[in-house]
């Protein structure tokens, strides 16, 4: 019976061992690659309808407007790139996007805002622009 127990408490312990030790790798790592610079990236084709426009025009509004002064110094960018073009083939890779995308990216991190911006650039812009502001200041945070 006393084995049993052993057993068992080992069968609980070790995964919250494994489960403590990888995170403050992991943690370490992102920090060391992280930088105070925040990207955003609009992906898109040649061919583009209005609602695709209008996130492009309004991601790139949120941020001037919402980070003027990190605009202007160059902490806060944002760059409209077209994947049909060879130069951006690159970055395209570099962060996993193989169509339409609005990314926000610090560092080793990214937050993809696509669906959002196709759900409320259009019709609810404000909704759109509190998303924004919400993901860059928790970037701006870590």
């Amino acid at each position: 019976m006393k084995t049993f127990r052993l057993i068992i408490a080992i069968l609980l312990f070790a995964p919250v061992v494994a489960c403590t030790a990888q995170p403050s790798n992991k943690q370490a790592k992102a920090s060391d690659n992280s930088s105070d610079k925040i990207e955003a990236y609009y992906f898109h084709f040649t061919a583009r309808c209005t609602t695709c426009k209008t996130i492009e025009a309004s991601a790139k509004e949120n941020l001037e407007t919402l980070y003027p002064n990190q605009f202007k110094q160059g902490l806060i960018t944002f760059q409209s790139v077209n994947l049909e073009e060879a130069p951006s083939k690159p970055l395209a890779d570099k962060l996993g996007v193989s169509g339409q995308t609005l990314l926000i990216v610090k560092g080793d991190k990214k937050i993809n805002l696509t669906n959002e911006g196709f759900m409320y650039a259009v019709v609810k812009p404000e909704k759109f622009k509190e998303i924004i502001n919400e993901k860059v200041d928790g970037l701006m945070a870590q």
